[in-house]
């Protein structure tokens, strides 16, 4: 049975950036710290929806859409990851939550972590699934054949939503986040985090290796590295519930 839930859907403005956000609380109450969830390049919060829900009954848990994804509308023009960090913290300030656990996937990780870097007063801790992006293949050319070669790792269901939201993002608007993802060195920015770090790597996850996941993990002041068996890349949808189990003991 499906616990009773609050469920607030809006938008929030910051300049020309248009943020969705899928905030829901349980009925009962929580003590457990706000959770913000941040989605990849092309994609939206639909692929968190299991997460969100794992989530749920131990937090407030609130789901982003980020700005030209999931249906936003889109920026006129590229938006850097420093930016869009510097944006989503503002949204992050109005939740009025306190120091929030911050969770992104993909790319959803250079934008946590450089919010991370930007505005600590506003973080506990930092969670990243699958970062990216790996030095073994930071090219465009080379990021592809890694998505190539997830796809065929993933089930049925996530090909679906990934391919459905990449086709509403359209081409245009995703090579253009493309460049800022691929410049953006995580594996450096990390060093700034002063609050503990998480990284979440699928196992069989061809995006973000193991080797990689260890570098970045070695380069922050506080960080552990969790591997969840038999996990492609969107280890948050594959096994919700070991991610979420994660994400929670992490202090």
């Amino acid at each position: 049975m499906r616990r009773p839930r609050r469920r607030l859907a809006r938008r929030i403005e910051v300049g020309d950036l248009t943020f969705g956000l899928t905030t829901e609380q349980a009925r009962q109450a929580s003590d457990g710290p706000t959770i913000v969830l941040v989605h990849g390049i092309g994609m939206s919060s639909r692929y968190f929806a299991r997460l969100h829900d794992a989530l749920l009954p131990h937090s407030r848990v609130i789901s982003l859409d980020l700005p030209g994804f999931g249906g936003t509308p889109k920026p006129p023009k590229a938006v850097d990851v420093e930016t869009m960090a510097t944006a989503l913290a503002e949204v992050v300030a109005s939740l009025d939550a306190g120091p929030v656990v911050l969770v992104g996937h993909s790319m959803g990780t250079q934008w946590v972590v450089e919010l991370g870097r930007q505005r600590p007063d506003l973080v506990s801790r930092v969670v990243v699934i699958g970062p990216v992006s790996d030095v073994a293949h930071r090219s465009a050319t080379a990021q592809g054949r890694a998505l190539a070669m997830d796809t065929l790792l993933e089930p049925p269901g996530t090909n679906w939503i990934v391919t459905t939201d990449y086709i509403r993002c359209g081409v245009p608007w995703y090579v253009a986040q493309l460049r800022p993802m691929l410049s953006y060195p995580i594996e450096e920015r990390v060093r700034d985090l002063t609050m503990p770090l998480l990284i979440v790597r699928g196992e069989r996850d061809p995006i973000a290796s193991t080797r990689w996941c260890r570098l970045v993990r070695g380069n922050a002041p506080v960080a552990s590295l969790v591997h969840i068996p038999r996990a492609p890349h969107n280890a948050q949808r594959f096994a919700p519930r070991a991610v979420a189990a994660a994400i929670l003991a992490h202090r």
